[in-house]
């Protein structure tokens, strides 16, 4: 199992970045996926989820600028990030689930400047 995820950077406060999370190994349409974040001396976060039927959870801290959204035919799963802030900054990873198994990608660092 693979989760390849992309797109991170380096963007000024108010900008915006798409990540992309590229699946495989698993039959991606099953599974619920997920972004996570993590910031130093923080734990990880959820930031939004979709699941296998579509429905979405983003969390209040990123509601009104994040979207997240997934492409089954291409096995991946991306999340918009618009009007970005500095506390935005961590590295964001992707998250797949389905029963008992739980996935995890490699992680890409996003950092917005001030």
């Amino acid at each position: 199992v693979q989760l390849q995820a992309s797109g991170g950077g380096l963007v000024q406060s108010g900008g915006s970045l798409r990540l992309s999370c590229a699946a495989s190994g698993i039959t991606f349409s099953m599974y619920d996926m997920g972004w996570f974040r993590q910031s130093p001396g923080k734990q990880r976060e959820l930031v939004a989820v979709i699941t296998s039927g579509g429905s979405t959870n983003i969390a209040d801290s990123v509601k009104g600028r994040f979207t997240i959204s997934r492409d089954n035919a291409k096995n991946t799963v991306y999340l918009q990030m618009n009007s970005l802030k500095p506390e935005d900054t961590a590295v964001y990873y992707c998250n797949a689930q389905v029963f008992r198994f739980n996935y995890w990608g490699q992680g890409t660092l996003v950092t917005v400047s001030s």
